[in-house]
């Protein structure tokens, strides 16, 4: 998500620019022949939006223009409703700053976008809507339970996301037939099966070729371990340090000092460069990164666009940890004045059949927007090959993936039909509002520890120090041993 979420937000934003020749292979679906012609979509998100003659507006806030391409899609189905769309920056926390300054104002938006990192802060707080009564239609498309229980507080559902983003574990065919003989999917996944076996396979691939780093940062680790933890953050008031927190910790020492990790910084130069093959070590030496953990859109956003000429040299399996990592959920505020057309607009946006499918599979291509909004910008479009949230949809479109572009990428393979086993997996209940800053500041300090700067006593008081200052009413335990 870092601050990689922060970075790879902003490669969301320019995601459907840089990925117009990457898309999966759906059928081609002609554009719609003018701005009121909409395509029959399911009763959630059709008919009129307004009985009289002038357009009801919609204010509709996001730090992605991913939600851009929903808006002109719901305008196409609602002739007379006008989306007005404002896209604000997350750096510094702008975005949810300028959301609070508007409640209680003639400026509130009627629908927000919610990034995963802070999206339970707004789910947990009062700021957001009851949408319980779209709950029949998550049961209807089978929404991932994981994906509503992120929307979810205290049995009151407030947001829904149109993805679910279930992680992956990212190979390169070429060294994994080198180091281990094989690089077929099901034999790799039987290698790294669990995080014993995956420091087996590092120090094999070590021996193998001393040029050759099994992951660019352990930092990729993170959210795997955590995701595997049996409690969230916070219980009854106390934070709680999951052995898995422990765990993570002296996989992130091991790694660094056995040389399985390049060290690059996730999001630097440095870690792109081992996607395409032009990392080189301190020793002037030329290197190779075997492996990367990333989640559905790393895919598409990520992975694909910096990857050079070794498309057909990578594979995806499920890895040693089941994880998710990141997603868009969309609400609608509880003061809009406009509530039940921003609770239409959300429907669309996440419980909509049609719409999901169109999404995923790359029917908002430019043209088909311009049909609907002649002045949308030239590059705002949706490539094939996101992953959504709906059951149904996925086994509907799985099929579609076969011998498309993302299919040929991954040596012959249905990256749709990988997510879609990984993605049951998923658990969302250890989702807090507190996640963030808590986070925040133990990679701060493990960064310190595995750069040798402070112990790994310093590491957890500096890092306990820093969440007691954050949250002073939060009981904190005693450092690890």
């Amino acid at each position: 998500m870092r601050k990689s979420l922060l970075t790879i937000l902003s490669l969301l934003m320019i995601a459907s620019m840089v990925l117009a020749a990457c898309g999966g292979g759906a059928p081609e679906t002609d554009a719609p022949a003018d701005s009121g012609s909409g395509s029959g979509g399911s009763s959630d998100s059709g008919g009129s939006a307004s009985t009289g003659g002038e357009k009801q507006v919609l204010k509709v806030w996001s730090f992605t223009n991913e939600i851009l391409t929903m808006a002109v899609a719901f305008e196409g189905q609602n002739p007379d409703v006008d989306v007005q769309f404002t896209m604000i920056p997350m750096d510094a926390g702008e975005y949810q700053t300028k959301i609070k300054a508007a409640i209680g104002t003639a400026d509130v938006p009627d629908v927000v976008a919610l990034e995963a990192a802070f999206v339970k802060e707004w789910v947990e707080a009062d700021f957001l809507a009851d949408l319980g009564d779209l709950l029949p239609l998550a049961e209807e498309l089978q929404t991932y339970p994981s994906v509503v229980e992120v929307g979810t507080h205290e049995g009151v559902t407030k947001a829904y996301s149109y993805q679910a983003t279930p992680g992956a574990f990212f190979y390169r065919r070429s060294i994994a037939t080198e180091c281990l003989g094989t690089d077929d999917p099901a034999e790799v996944q039987a290698l790294v099966n669990d995080i014993e076996s995956f420091l087996e396979v590092a120090e094999t691939i070590k021996q193998c070729n001393p040029n050759y780093f099994t992951v660019g940062t352990s930092g990729e680790l993170f959210n795997p371990f955590l995701a595997n933890r049996a409690q969230p953050w916070i219980v009854d008031g106390a934070l709680v340090i999951d052995p898995q927190v422990e765990a993570y910790i002296d996989f992130a020492k091991l790694m660094r000092d056995n040389g399985y990790e390049s060290q690059a910084n996730q999001w630097s130069e440095g870690w792109f460069a081992g996607m395409n093959d032009s990392l080189v070590g301190a020793d002037g030496q030329p290197k190779k990164v075997f492996s990367y953990f990333l989640p559905t859109w790393g895919l598409p956003y990520v992975l694909i666009p910096n990857s050079g000429d070794t498309g057909g040299d990578w594979a995806m399996i499920n890895g040693p940890l089941a994880y998710q990592w990141g997603g868009t959920w969309v609400g609608a505020m509880a003061d809009s004045k406009n509530l039940d057309l921003a609770k239409q607009f959300v429907a669309f946006v996440a419980l909509n059949e049609e719409n999901l499918t169109n999404w995923a599979t790359g029917v908002y291509t430019n043209e088909y927007l311009k049909a609907i909004d002649p002045t949308i910008a030239d590059g705002q479009s949706q490539a094939a090959g996101d992953f959504v949230s709906s059951q149904v949809v996925v086994e509907k479109i799985t099929s579609s993936f076969d011998g498309s572009p993302l299919y040929e990428w991954l040596g012959g393979q249905n990256n749709y039909e990988a997510f879609s086993l990984a993605a049951p997996n998923v658990n969302g209940a250890l989702l807090t509002g507190s996640d963030d800053a808590i986070q925040r500041a133990l990679q701060s300090a493990r960064d310190q520890y595995l750069n040798g700067e402070i112990d790994k006593a310093t590491m957890w008081k500096q890092w306990l120090d820093v969440v007691r200052s954050e949250f002073p009413d939060l009981v904190i335990p005693e450092p690890p041993q």
